[in-house]
């Protein structure tokens, strides 16, 4: 792994704002390589406000949206929501629905079929709104492209409203309105928002116009945060207000499907981190494995003895996700061997009896693996369909732009994306992405890579520093958990191998003169054993161990030299 330092600020700014908020330097740094640098902009980070919540309306077509559902509020139409069948989409749809229950009864939620619609709006999901009677569609999390759905359905008389954040295209579809922070004639000061975001600012600009205050929108975080945790948008601006509160719900009252989902984990404080490993996969198996709308089902769902038959239904579908990752993992793992390709640039694996839903994962796990881009095929119908995922600095999007002319239809983002193709085109599409990928990676970036915050001394741990280290959380993307480095420390003659395969490495290190031990754990890096056997340098974050109901820090390693 290669380690890189972030680049330190100017020592003049670290100081007055050490001085402003009476910190250690330590931590001031931290905060001025987060473009944090005076006591204004550090009351805001550290004390979120919903008050400085953006207003709804700036952004592009919010009031055409608006006066489009009160009048169709006030007319009694029928209103669909519908919804992409991944986290970011059933938590939109949810959002969504269980805020306008509270208005109208005449709405109803239409999650696509992974498999038999595909991803975002189809002409399926277009006739059961003119088959029921519904006036109007509103999409969230996806919609952006649907330029042919949406001319579909107008000649159905049904009108559209998109409620997206993915990177539209030259052309966009003819909508009643499309609120999507990324159309190039949006002046919305915030780009970030996930799907669930954007959902959750229409309902902003809906109540405003009822009277209401954006306290009383609080309830609603739960799904906005678990939305944001999981589609792994940047954790900064309103996304940092909206998680930070919307982490607060969850922990204190949350709604009753996610209480529902945290009967099944023993998880009793929840982080974001925690949200993207326990709440985010169960929610996801659903439409991985059965179908989107049994999470939907859940999150709306008011009666917690209901809910809790509804998040143990979705256990049993997490298990088999499980089971299926693990197992097509394996097997993609010595395909890539059995063709020796583990010196490319490029992860390309397809097997047609792949289950769809899990190759997203499995993508992710070869990208560990190899750390290269990745993409893993099955087949679709009569078709190929391919999960992509890609190394941190490389956009993967752009890499299936230029082999556009292969593909059916793609989209995503740039470290994830999704694609269908001919099956005849398979092998010029993985010979092209692989020259594609080689010709424009630095190959710096197939090599991992640890940002390091700044180097640290043991002695400048203590419980005071990590107290206000940890109310630099939520952490996520533009602001990850500190890391720190520590160099010349030892191991006190009791570190080993640990975990029922070996794999981890428990340690009590010191550093310099001063023999008082902290506690190590390197999860995955029990092959570095050797290395403790003299002074060594190492990087890690700083954590907290529960044990018997004693805390006490722990560094949690990310590598040993």
């Amino acid at each position: 792994m290669r380690w890189k330092f972030r680049p330190e600020p100017e020592k003049e700014k670290v100081n007055q704002l050490a001085n402003a908020l009476q910190i250690d330097k330590k931590l001031a740094t931290l905060l001025c390589q987060r473009n944090i640098e005076t006591f204004e902009e550090a009351k805001k980070f550290f004390r979120p406000n919903l008050k400085d919540l953006h207003d709804p309306f700036l952004m592009k077509d919010m009031d055409v949206a608006v006066h489009r559902i009160e009048k169709a509020l006030q007319n009694e139409e029928q209103i669909l929501i519908y919804g992409d069948y991944d986290v970011d989409g059933t938590t939109a749809v949810s959002l969504l629905y269980s805020y306008l229950r509270t208005l109208t009864s005449n709405i109803s939620t239409y999650i696509p079929d992974r498999y038999d619609e595909g991803y975002g709006v189809s002409l399926q999901g277009i006739d059961f709104a003119e088959d029921n009677g519904f006036s109007l569609i509103i999409a969230l999390d996806c919609g952006i492209k649907a330029i042919e759905q949406v001319a579909y359905a107008k000649e159905k008389h049904i009108d559209f409203i998109i409620c997206d954040h993915h990177k539209p295209g030259d052309e966009i579809p003819d909508a009643i309105a499309i609120l999507n922070p990324k159309r190039s004639d949006c002046t919305y000061p915030f780009k970030e928002l996930c799907g669930c975001g954007v959902g959750f600012k229409l309902i902003q600009a809906l109540a405003s116009k009822q009277g209401e205050t954006i306290e009383s929108l609080t309830s609603y975080l739960d799904l906005v945060a678990t939305a944001i945790a999981a589609d792994i948008v940047p954790i900064v601006g309103e996304n940092r207000i909206l998680s930070y509160f919307g982490i607060q719900v969850i922990n204190k009252s949350p709604r009753t499907g996610i209480k529902a989902l945290l009967l099944q984990t023993k998880k009793r404080v929840l982080t974001i981190t925690d949200v993207v490993f326990t709440i985010a996969p169960r929610i996801n198996a659903a439409g991985r494995i059965k179908h989107g709308n049994a999470a939907v089902e859940l999150l709306i769902e008011n009666d917690l003895d209901k809910a809790i038959s509804y998040a143990e239904e979705i256990e049993s579908y997490n298990k088999n996700r499980r089971e299926l990752d693990a197992k097509i993992t394996e097997e993609a793992l010595e395909q890539i061997k059995s063709k020796k390709e583990e010196n490319n640039c490029t992860t390309v694996v397809y097997k047609d009896i792949w289950h769809k839903g899990v190759i997203g994962i499995v993508a992710s796990r070869l990208t560990e693996t190899y750390y290269r881009p990745t993409l893993v095929f099955t087949k679709s119908g009569d078709k190929l369909a391919a999960s992509a995922r890609s190394v941190k600095g490389f956009d993967v999007y752009n890499a299936l732009h230029a082999c556009e002319d292969l593909l059916i239809q793609f989209g995503g983002h740039k470290y994830a994306a999704g694609l269908t193709m001919k099956s005849e085109n398979y092998e010029k599409f993985k010979e092209r992405f692989e020259k594609v990928v080689s010709e424009t990676i630095d190959k710096k970036l197939l090599e991992p890579e640890i940002l390091v915050d700044t180097e640290l001394e043991f002695s400048e741990i203590s419980p005071k520093f990590f107290k206000i280290l940890k109310q630099l959380a939520p952490f996520g993307p533009q602001n990850m958990k500190p890391v720190f480095k520590s160099s010349n420390v030892r191991d006190n003659g009791y570190g080993k191998r640990v975990g029922s395969d070996k794999k981890h490495l428990k340690l009590s290190l010191f550093q310099g003169e001063n023999t008082q031990t902290i506690n190590a754990i390197g999860f995955g890096l029990g092959e570095k054993e050797p290395l403790i056997k003299n002074d060594f340098d190492v990087v890690y974050s700083l954590d907290e161990n529960e044990w018997n109901g004693y805390k006490s820090l722990q560094l949690v390693l990310k590598d040993i030299q």
